[in-house]
Parts: structure tokens; sequence; C-alpha cells
């Protein structure tokens, strides 16, 4: 009986390289983490019933770009450079998710005000302004912290996240580049 040689594990760089280096595995990545926080956020939404506000809502659509850009990745991943180029672009979304959870986090800190959306306005005065006011006021106030964990609320864990796999895009989107045996000179 012959037994089979041990097999030897791909060290974690030459993983990390491969990952970093296809831009089909980057954006699978960033299509699964993407997926995880939404579901996380409608986790918090539908099942412990904390009701997000106006600034919480806005701060998803960067993650279902992020969903579409990956999607269309896989779709047309024949065609040179487009998965490079979608890496760029969910990049450059998850810097806006970025940007709308740090502007978040500063409402919920009293740093500065929200939106006009966010709740907060002025008195009415009459009973009818009153009931208008009422009717259109948002469930949630944006200024009011709903959960945190070590003082940290969601938006500002948000704000890391989308951070931490911007800056996953972007590596990944350069290593593919420079990788990609395409003639750049043509576009």
């Amino acid at each position: 009986m012959t037994t089979m040689p041990p097999l030897s594990p791909r060290p974690l760089s030459a993983t990390v390289s491969h990952i970093l280096g296809d831009p089909r595995l980057a954006s699978l990545l960033l299509a699964l983490a993407s997926a995880g926080v939404l579901a996380s956020a409608l986790f918090f939404q539908f099942v412990l019933d904390y009701q997000p506000c106006v600034l919480c809502i806005m701060q998803r659509w960067p993650y279902v770009a992020v969903l579409v850009f990956s999607l269309v990745t896989w779709l047309f991943r024949r065609w040179k450079g487009l998965g490079d180029a979608l890496l760029v672009a969910s990049g450059l979304a998850l810097l806006a998710g970025a940007g709308i959870a740090a502007y978040h986090v500063g409402v919920e800190q009293h740093w500065w005000a929200g939106t006009s959306t966010c709740g907060g306005s002025a008195p009415a005065n009459s009973l009818e302004a009153l009931r208008a006011q009422v009717m259109a006021a948002p469930v949630t106030r944006c200024d009011e912290v709903a959960w945190s964990l070590f003082g940290i609320s969601m938006a500002g864990y948000n704000v890391v996240i989308s951070l931490a796999l911007a800056v996953f895009a972007f590596v990944s989107a350069r290593t593919a580049y420079t990788r990609t045996p395409v003639s750049r000179t043509a576009l």
C-alpha cells in the first residue's frame, strides 16, 4: 500500500497575493462582507427592532453598490480590466459610505446638525402645523445613538468597516491592474 505525501498548505502570503491579484476573488470577498454588513443592519432592524434613521438608511446604499459591482464583475469576468475598474468603483462607493457614516457620528455626538430629514424641526405655531409636523417626522432621530458597544455606535463601526473595505478594494485593484497581461496603452 502506498501512502500519499502530506499536503503542504499554501503559504499565507501566496494566498493573500492570489486573492489581491484576482478581481473576481477580491470582488467576491467584498460582496460577502457587504452582504454581511447589510444582513447585520437588517437583523438589528427587523429582529432586534432598532429602527433606522435616514442617515442609517443612506449608509446601506454603498454596500448595495458594491454588491452590484461584484455581480457585474462575475457576469463579465472575461472582459479584461473591467474587474479592476469595478474594484476602484467599489472602493469609491465605500469611501462615500465612510463619509456618510462619519457625518452620522458627528450628528450623534452633536458636533454638527443633521439634515432636515433627521428630525428636530422648528416649533409649530398652530395645532394644524403641529399635526403636520408629527405626521412628517421621521420615526428615529439621527442624533440619538440607538446601540453602541464600547462607546462606539453602529455608525462609528461602519466608518471603520467601510474604510477597511475601501482600502482592500483599492489594494486589490492596484495589484490586479499590475498583474493583468493586457496592454494598457490602447486605452
